[in-house]
């Protein structure tokens, strides 16, 4: 089992081009990193943990931007999204972003994907948000028809568009590996269709247990899963995670400048046993 950091990049914590090595430093294995385009000024969506929705969430740098410069100045490190929002993404221009940033990092990406939940962020890209699940299928299914063939197209109910070029290709073949985020049945459907990994979050190892077992019966017992820890924990708790088969624990970096960032980063990898 190996450990990661999830955090939000923004112009107010730390750079990524500092970020990156200070992980690689401390022996993390990876870093996945959040998006939202906006947030909407008057909206009717509740933030998930209950609250208003924290200072963070207004202010993330695009997350191909800040994974590039990551890219640039580490080694080994995985990159990821945690997640991107299909809905608000155009599938061409992601697709490029993704096989470019594959590129860039030498095959060290990893894409995680999900629906959202702020409904007013997702109808600003004009998307109804009652049917976000299946845009984002269709973008996601487009996606893959790009990376993987020389002449593209595809035909459906919200993307559409005749043969293309579209280049460059990910290194990573047939495509970096897919993660979705979220729960519940319509999110284990989407891991089994898209053969892809499951990005969870989880206040503990026993709460992860009943939902890991749905997702298996879906999707399969080998579908990859990397855990996001959710609130509070100690050096036994994420050690709980190995017995059930987690390839991953993704721990919360606080957006903070850079100086708390690199003490909170030795705090983190202190409790996960790194050093």
């Amino acid at each position: 089992m190996r450990f990661g950091i999830l955090t939000f990049i923004t112009d107010e914590g730390v750079s990524p081009i500092e970020l990156g090595p200070a992980l690689e430093q401390r022996g993390f294995d990876s870093l996945f990193i959040a998006e939202h385009t906006h947030i909407p000024v008057t909206h009717n969506s509740p933030y998930p943990s209950g609250g208003p929705i924290p200072r963070k969430y207004y202010r993330p740098l695009d997350p191909f931007v800040a994974l590039t410069a990551v890219a640039a100045t580490t080694r080994e490190l995985l990159l990821g999204t945690g997640i991107v929002l299909l809905p608000e993404r155009d599938p061409i221009i992601t697709a490029k972003e993704v096989a470019s940033l594959d590129l860039v990092s030498g095959g060290r990406f990893a894409f995680g994907v999900g629906v959202g939940w702020l409904r007013q962020e997702v109808a600003n890209h004009g998307v109804d948000p009652a049917v976000r699940g299946r845009v984002s299928d269709e973008r996601l299914r487009a996606m893959v028809e790009i990376w993987t063939r020389e002449e593209a197209e595809f035909h459906g109910d919200y993307v559409d568009f005749d043969p293309i070029y579209c280049w460059p290709k990910p290194v990573t073949k047939p495509h970096p590996p897919l993660y979705v985020g979220g729960g519940g049945p319509a999110c284990f459907k989407r891991i089994a269709r898209f053969n892809a990994g499951w990005i969870a979050l989880s206040p503990s190892p026993e709460l992860l247990a009943g939902p890991l077992e749905e997702l298996r019966a879906v999707a399969g017992l080998d579908v990859p899963v990397t855990v996001c820890q959710w609130g509070p924990a100690t050096a036994e708790t994420l050690q709980g995670y190995a017995p059930l088969g987690v390839e991953r624990v993704l721990l919360d970096l606080e957006t903070q400048p850079r100086d708390e960032s690199l003490r909170s980063l030795d705090e983190l990898a202190e409790l996960a046993q790194l050093r």
